[in-house]
């Protein structure tokens, strides 16, 4: 029977000539370098290349990961608002017909346009009641807001003191509403006991048709980009 031949390998040989391979190296021109160190080259680069492209892709998914987990938990918080909105449904439905009804108490607090003259009537009559003496009484001009109009009023009384702290007290009592604004109290001279009050009373009223419809095309008109053209038409 034959006998394998021993083959018997010099290490210590190998590994000085894979040394000797690596030293002297010109990092200028790789091309030139032995095989070995060449090769760990190559496989350094590879691996270089690889974990660049593995570490990029894992960044995209963990950003869509985190988008989807944000937008996960804002569903969440959406579900709860319309959870909770849902189970107080009927509350809700309660709250919204009293805060009609209190809209509409407001507006019938707020004269028409017809109806101003009866409320001037009547803060003239209030005054009148108290035996209070007019010495002006002049309706300004009418400031037209966004969902109201607003008429100022320079009123001008001489009376008691307590007649004219009895008028402020029937003007709050009045249907409608009116304030008693900038008040001012002087006594009169030569009349003891009497004073002067100069305020401003400010009664309101709800627009017209017409009016929301005149306001509705102002507010319109001033939104931002909106464009003038030579003739003045809005654009």
């Amino acid at each position: 029977m034959a006998k394998s031949p021993n083959i018997n390998v010099d290490l210590k040989s190998v590994q000085d000539k894979i040394k000797a391979q690596f030293s002297g190296l010109d990092p200028n021109d790789p091309s030139q370098w032995p095989s070995w160190p060449r090769n760990a080259l190559f496989v350094v680069v590879c691996i270089a290349v690889i974990a660049g492209l593995w570490f990029a892709w894992l960044k995209s998914i963990d950003e869509e990961l985190l988008a989807a987990q944000a937008q996960e938990q804002q569903l969440r918080d959406d579900y709860r608002k319309k959870l909770v909105q849902a189970v107080n449904l009927d509350a809700l439905k309660k709250q919204l017909e009293q805060v009609q009804q209190y809209v509409s108490q407001l507006e019938k607090q707020l004269p028409s346009k017809a109806e101003m003259d009866a409320l001037l009537s009547d803060i003239n009559q209030a005054g009148l009641g108290r035996s209070l003496q007019f010495e002006l009484f002049r309706p300004g001009q009418v400031s037209v807001k966004e969902y109201y109009a607003e008429l100022p009023i320079a009123v001008r009384v001489t009376g008691g003191y307590h007649d004219i702290g009895l008028f402020a007290a029937d003007i709050a009592n009045l249907s409608r509403i009116v304030t008693l604004n900038n008040l001012a109290i002087v006594p009169v001279k030569d009349r003891d006991g009497f004073l002067t009050l100069d305020c401003t009373a400010k009664t309101f009223r709800y627009l017209d048709q017409e009016e929301i419809v005149l306001q509705q095309k102002a507010s319109a008109g001033k939104k931002p980009g909106a464009v003038a053209s030579p003739a003045g038409v809005t654009k």
